[in-house]
């Protein structure tokens, strides 16, 4: 069975280092990092550089997860807020 966890290099800070993410993560990273005109190397060096404990791979997974959860509710909001049609 083929294991869910991609392991890549990528240089950070100038360093080569390898990041282990499932793959959901790493289309997240790219989503965000396209979003935001950076390239991943600039993304995943400021999650490392504002990481307070942890992996680097635990802290890129924790800041993909705040990302699109603080993304998702004001949608939820809007969606509570619309008017139901009337039956």
């Amino acid at each position: 069975m083929k294991s869910p966890v991609v392991k890549r290099s990528i240089v950070v800070a100038g360093h080569k280092t390898s990041v282990s993410l499932e793959e959901a993560f790493w289309n997240g990273m790219k989503e965000i990092s396209g979003l935001r005109n950076m390239t991943l190397s600039e993304l995943v060096g400021e999650i490392d550089s504002n990481r307070q404990q942890g992996n680097l791979s635990s802290a890129i997974r924790l800041f993909v997860l705040d990302y699109f959860r603080t993304r998702a509710i004001p949608a939820a909001a809007v969606a509570q807020e619309a008017p139901r049609p009337q039956a």
